[in-house]
């Protein structure tokens, strides 16, 4: 840094900055005496302000005051003085006002020296040398001035919104940058606006500079009378070299030796060679060992001659099926012609077409040798047991069950197996001994019915069918009179609450007429029911409504006689929906998808993809571990919960819609009933070893049902006991295979 010398030096240079406008005096002053220093003159280097206050200070020095750091001034000694000048302003205006003009003699001579200094510094108030400014960041000031006062920083006190609304008021915010030595805001000239305008175009900062001057030729092309330089010749241009010389006999005594060979001349002939030949192992195409020779052309036959014998000629008929065929079909892809001689015998029209396609086959067509295995296709199939080694299923049909008018939608087998309920859409339930198929009763309930099941709880005697927009609860009255007593003293326990709750359906007593032929109660929805089942319990009955919202699944509680939504949006169309044999899962068949649901957590446990345009039927096996389910693409999905959200097993067996499957109780059988009239029976035996995967064998096809209206089978059901399969169809008939 500089010292006391440094110092007058840099203040020498301010001052005639100051008194520029006043050039008259200076020169009246330059004629008086040699210059004797004022009493003043001490005060500088006593480290007072020379004469100014802080707020002259910061107007000379071009910033507003902003303050000062209470901390930082304590610690230094000559801020002390300073602020002593700050209390006496008045003294030290005087004192500034009534300066010795001895000392303005002094500063003007001494200030004549740089008043033309023409260096390009662009901005000597802020005198920090080259430091990094991001040191002051944390302090309030940004600098010293000459004097080493403290330049502070100007106070920022505004936020985006002020510098927006300068931005849209000030029409020159655009030329306004920030000065990052001192803080301010400088507002650009024309000329520096022009300069970095032509900075960015990629041009030069001065105006005048023209970079296409036209280039000055130093040398004329004229022949001068005297040469540039008269200077003679060397001695070494006539004298031949020796250390050329002596590298020639070098190459030359290489070349005798053998270690530099000379260039020895290309062969301009081209070489060609057969792609297709023979080659020797030693050929060039020799290293590729899947090379494949290209097939010879069929040599000529008769049909090619130009003299056929009369058997190759095509008739009239043979000529006009040969022009409507399609090229790929043709057996020949010309037409046999008949010529008295060789001489009549025109230019082939197609000739250069036929050998470019066969250029392009060889070039294109790539050949590889494939190492065939030999494998016996017996091989290939799965080893399955043998239907005779998996009995019991049922192999032929027993009794067939007619009395219905129209065709019978569902069907439905008692517990205890002794009893059948099928349901029409000629507007009847009509119940069936198993034994004899005799019609024991017909219940007519004045519509189409949708559904039916018995209730699976051995202890109650009830069916549910689904008619129109109501489920009816009926008491079929068979069997065991106890039973039945049983059954409809246990609805009668049943006292109404005091106040009525808001339910999702209506739950309505049957009236006497009604109670007479076994109706006991009447489940009113709004929208129409297409499947009604019941929980293993025999408490609970799940319903599917006819609805696209979300209220398409309703589950009616029959002691307390309930109805409640458990679903709070809806996931697609609903098809069918079936309770988990052993947890409390609803598992919930959509068009796409299979959802299965906890009930008491009410969260979605898993969701099945079972890749089928359009789910139709759905079944659970007794164990719960496994679901198959139907579509009307004609495909049969077996499902393994423990194994993947994806089909374990999908079976294309028949040939149209599946319309209901089912699984057996007890044997390891299921059942699917399609609309090309056959229940296929399968082998399903689910192993208890978790290692090892169900086996699945189609052991029995069984038909008997006629198609109607492009119907078939309808709906499907085993018997609780006996390896029997009922299975309903649009014929009207119910049939029994055992």
């Amino acid at each position: 840094m500089a010292g006391p010398r440094g110092t007058g030096r840099a203040a020498s240079q301010a001052q005639p900055r100051k008194r520029r406008p006043e050039p008259e005096p200076e020169r009246e002053l330059q004629a008086e005496e040699p210059p004797v220093l004022c009493d003043s003159a001490p005060s500088h280097r006593d480290g007072s302000d020379s004469g100014l206050s802080d707020s002259e200070d910061s107007v000379f020095s071009g910033l507003e005051d902003s303050g000062s750091d209470s901390s930082e001034d304590d610690s230094e000694g000559e801020d002390g003085a300073s602020h002593g000048g700050m209390e006496e302003t008045s003294g030290e205006q005087v004192q500034a006002g009534t300066t010795c003009p001895r000392t303005e003699v002094v500063d003007a001579l001494n200030g004549e020296e740089y008043l033309e200094d023409s260096s390009d510094e662009e901005d000597i108030r802020n005198t920090v040398g080259n430091v990094p400014l991001a040191w002051y960041d944390d302090f309030p000031h940004v600098g010293y001035d000459l004097d080493g006062k403290r330049i502070y920083k100007p106070l920022r006190t505004r936020d985006e919104l002020d510098q927006f609304l300068d931005k849209m008021d000030d029409p020159d915010f655009w030329r306004t940058v920030q000065d990052r030595m001192t803080g301010h805001d400088l507002r650009l000239t024309d000329e520096q606006v022009a300069l970095v305008q032509r900075l960015q175009r990629g041009q030069f900062g001065d105006v005048d500079f023209n970079p296409y001057e036209p280039a000055v030729d130093f040398f004329s092309g004229d022949l001068m009378l005297h040469p540039v330089t008269n200077r003679p010749a060397d001695k070494r241009s006539f004298i031949p070299s020796l250390v050329e010389k002596e590298k020639v006999s070098r190459m030359v005594h290489a070349i005798k030796m053998g270690w530099i060979q000379p260039r020895r001349p290309r062969d301009p002939a081209p070489s060609f060679y057969d792609l297709w030949a023979q080659e020797d192992p030693n050929a060039v195409l020799g290293r590729h060992k899947m090379h494949v020779p290209a097939p010879k052309l069929a040599l000529p036959g008769h049909a090619e001659s130009y003299n056929p014998p009369p058997e190759y000629l095509p008739s009239e008929e043979e000529r006009l099926a040969w022009a409507q065929q399609e090229p790929g079909e043709r057996k020949l892809n010309f037409l046999p012609q008949k010529f008295l001689s060789l001489r009549a015998v025109p230019a082939y029209g197609r000739f250069i077409q036929e050998r470019f396609e066969r250029c392009l086959d060889l070039y294109l067509c790539p050949r590889q040798r494939k190492m065939r295995v030999n494998v016996d296709p017996e091989d290939l199939i799965p080893r399955l047991p043998r239907p005779r080694d998996l009995q019991p299923f049922p192999v032929c049909q027993a009794l067939v069950y007619k009395g219905h008018r129209d065709l019978v939608r569902c069907l439905s087998v008692s517990p205890g197996g002794q009893w059948l309920i099928s349901g029409s859409d000629d507007g009847s339930l009509r119940l069936w001994e198993v034994a004899t198929a005799r019609c024991l009763r017909t219940l007519p309930v004045g519509g189409v019915v949708k559904s039916v099941a018995w209730n699976p709880n051995p202890t109650i005697c009830l069916v549910a069918a689904a008619v129109d927009d109501a489920v009816l609860v009926i008491n079929p009255a068979l069997g065991d009179r106890l039973l039945v007593g049983s059954t409809d003293q246990l609805l009668g326990t049943f006292t109404q609450p005091e106040e009525p709750v808001l339910q999702a359906a209506r739950w309505l007593e049957a009236s006497g007429e009604e109670h007479q032929w076994g109706l006991r109660l009447r489940i009113c929805h709004g929208k129409p029911v297409t499947q009604v089942t019941w929980h293993g319990r025999g408490d609970y009955l799940a319903v599917v409504l006819a609805s696209p919202s979300h209220t398409q699944v309703l589950i009616h509680q029959l002691s307390r006689r309930r109805s409640q939504s458990p679903f709070r949006r809806s996931h697609g169309q609903v098809q069918r929906v079936a309770f988990h044999p052993t947890r409390p899962f609803l598992l919930v068949a959509s068009q796409r998808s299979i959802r299965i649901y906890h009930l008491l957590r009410q969260e979605l446990t898993k969701k099945l993809m079972p890749n089928c345009k359009w789910v139709s039927s759905l079944a659970v096996h007794p164990a719960g571990d496994n679901i198959i389910c139907g579509s009307y693409d004609s495909k049969l999905v077996w499902f393994d919960l423990d194994l993947s959200t994806k089909p374990y097993k999908v079976m294309r067996h028949h040939k149209k819609a599946l319309r209901a499957v089912a699984f057996h109780p007890r044997y390891p059988l299921f059942a699917s009933g399609s609309d090309d009239g056959s229940v296929i029976v399968c082998h399903g035996m689910v192993y208890s070893d978790l290692l090892q995967n169900p086996l699945l064998v189609p052991v029995k096809v069984l038909k008997g049902h006629t198609l109607t209206r492009d119907l078939g089978v309808l709906d499907v059901a085993f018997h609780p006991t006996q390896p029997w399969v009922f299975s309903s169809g649009a014929d009207g008939t119910i049939r029994l295979f055992t």
